[in-house]
């Protein structure tokens, strides 16, 4: 069944007088849908992504996720909220640098709910990773760090992916490497929302969104893709 996954409705995001980093902003998702969110520094990709995952609030409007509305929790109810809905992809891997790539998975489960280890040894040979469960961050490659990050972020089933310029610190093997898992993921259902500069990536989506100082300047639908 399709439905709208994530609606934003008259979304604004103020940090002070003179800084507006959303305007108004009206946008929805479909369930199983891959968007881009793309646009020039400083336009609000980031901020908008903060709010769809419960890492920011915003000034005035209603964020309705998977059927609840956001906008009313209070932080402790975003967070469990954000632990049962969404998964979360950075550009800086935010790892903790002791723990070994299993354990690092381990810590998403254990903000969820319970520690199950042999579910977070299979998330990492998901991704590619069955031989480097005991290595530090220190001891893998940037693109080896983004796939520990990707199965951290699907080892509790989450209903959204939200990645922030997933390949931006990557060479180009290993882009194409976190792409194709993207590709796989969203194939197998997934709703996936991407913020990225490059227009290649940007194309993959079925929708692109173009932001310009807040606002929303350009939006099309590509089904065909």
């Amino acid at each position: 069944m399709t439905y709208e996954i994530v609606k934003i409705q008259n979304v604004v995001k103020q940090y002070d007088k003179k800084t507006r980093a959303l305007d108004n902003l009206n946008l929805s998702i479909k369930k199983g849908e891959w968007t881009s969110i793309m646009g020039p520094s400083g336009s609000g990709k980031t901020t908008l992504l903060n709010i769809i995952g419960c890492l920011d609030s915003p000034t005035n409007g209603k964020v309705i996720i998977n059927g609840r509305e956001t906008t009313g929790l209070k932080h402790n109810e975003l967070t469990r909220f954000r632990r049962e809905n969404i998964g979360l992809i950075f550009q800086q891997y935010h790892l903790i640098p002791y723990l070994t790539a299993v354990e690092n998975v381990m810590m998403a489960q254990y903000f969820h709910s319970m520690v199950d280890e042999k579910d977070a040894i299979e998330a990492l040979k998901r991704v590619g990773l069955g031989h480097r469960l005991e290595h530090v961050p220190m001891h893998l490659s940037g693109g080896e760090q983004q796939r520990v990050c990707i199965a951290r972020a699907l080892i509790n089933d989450p209903k959204i992916l939200l990645a922030d310029e997933p390949t931006g610190n990557l060479d180009q093997k290993n882009g194409e490497i976190i792409l194709e898992l993207i590709r796989e993921l969203h194939h197998e259902g997934h709703t996936i929302i991407v913020v990225t500069h490059n227009p290649e990536i940007g194309d993959m989506g079925q929708k692109k969104v173009l932001l310009v100082d807040g606002k929303i300047s350009f939006k099309n639908n590509n089904y065909g893709g």
